[in-house]
């Protein structure tokens, strides 16, 4: 492996590309963080600037590379992943998980064991995740089609707990060419041209499509709206924090209709979940249901999922547990 661009060159320019992928990584880095690599070109293109960070800087930071046993030859893959963090001077763990579908799909179950493996690594530090524009536009249209209200579009937060995705502002082409400058061969996930898996037919059929039709520079726009949104619905979320009564009932529904309806709905679901509501399951037209207890009868009841009652009572609302 040839030395990275414009590095160990003295007369060589550092690549405008290389030296703003340090940029972005450089903040979310602290003692014993971990970079999740699975040897496609995105995480590769990570560990790459973060083992500049660890070769020159001293910086306690390693790879961990999950190995989801899902595809033949899956061991050999991490293995190579490994190899070449290595190389770029990050050490590197391969780490074998069990994936368990429980009925989400074989994609998020192997999302969730590895987010698992990868908080286990960690133990607290940082995890940084190889996460692009392109994935945060994918995000923002697939949320756009399950309509379920802001939080579907407002894609993937730049720093989420332990999670961090410093990739957010850089697009797929140029992890790519980061490898090229390094000298690295990235793994192609045949699961990445599989149109089975929506997001792949997103990527391949439906992005560009869009780019065509509209001019071109669509998934910055998603992007965009994706941190717009965002920043709306975590204002909208913390009005909503502090309406919600402490008691998990509502008291006086003549008061309770009077807030906006923004900061309502959101108070329902707050107080659903509260109560041991699904979050997962609890859907806007469940939200919608509770609301229309504003108006109905004393006794009216709404089921909710994860066997919780709502039940309108007297002047108020209150939450049963229904099992």
């Amino acid at each position: 492996m040839r030395p990275p661009e414009g590095e160990d060159r003295p007369t060589s320019r550092l690549d405008a590309l290389v030296a703003r992928a340090r940029r972005l990584v450089e903040p979310h880095l602290a003692p014993g963080a971990v970079v999740a690599v699975s040897g496609g070109a995105d995480s590769l293109a990570l560990a790459a600037v973060a083992g500049f960070f660890v070769r020159r800087r001293g910086l306690d930071a390693r790879a961990v590379v999950v190995d989801h046993g899902l595809q033949d030859g899956s061991a050999e893959v991490a293995s190579r992943a490994a190899a070449q963090c290595e190389a770029l001077g990050l050490p590197a763990t391969v780490c074998r998980v069990e994936v368990r579908d429980l009925g989400s799909g074989p994609e998020d179950a192997a999302r969730v064991a590895r987010h698992r493996a990868l908080h286990a690594e960690a133990d607290g530090a940082p995890i940084l995740l190889a996460h692009t524009l392109d994935d945060q536009a994918e995000s923002v249209l697939l949320g756009l089609a399950r309509g379920s209200g802001p939080r579907s579009i407002d894609g993937m937060r730049p720093a989420s707990g332990a999670l961090r995705r410093p990739f957010l502002a850089l697009r797929r082409a140029e992890t790519e060419r980061i490898c090229a400058l390094h000298d690295v061969e990235p793994w192609h996930d045949p699961h990445n041209d599989d149109p089975a898996y929506r997001r792949v037919r997103v990527r391949h059929e439906l992005l560009p499509l869009m780019e065509e039709v509209l001019g071109g520079g669509v998934a910055e726009a998603l992007a965009r709206t994706a941190d717009l949104v965002r920043a709306d619905a975590d204002l909208l979320d913390a009005m909503a924090c502090d309406e919600a009564p402490p008691s998990g009932a509502i008291d006086d529904v003549t008061a309770f209709a009077d807030l906006d309806p923004a900061v309502r709905m959101r108070v329902w679901r707050r107080l659903a979940v509260a109560a041991g509501a699904a979050a997962g399951e609890l859907s806007h037209a469940h939200t919608r249901a509770l609301d229309g207890l504003l108006d109905a009868r004393g006794g009216t009841r709404i089921e909710l999922p994860g066997h919780v009652t709502a039940v309108r009572d007297g002047r108020g609302v209150r939450f049963l547990d229904a099992r």
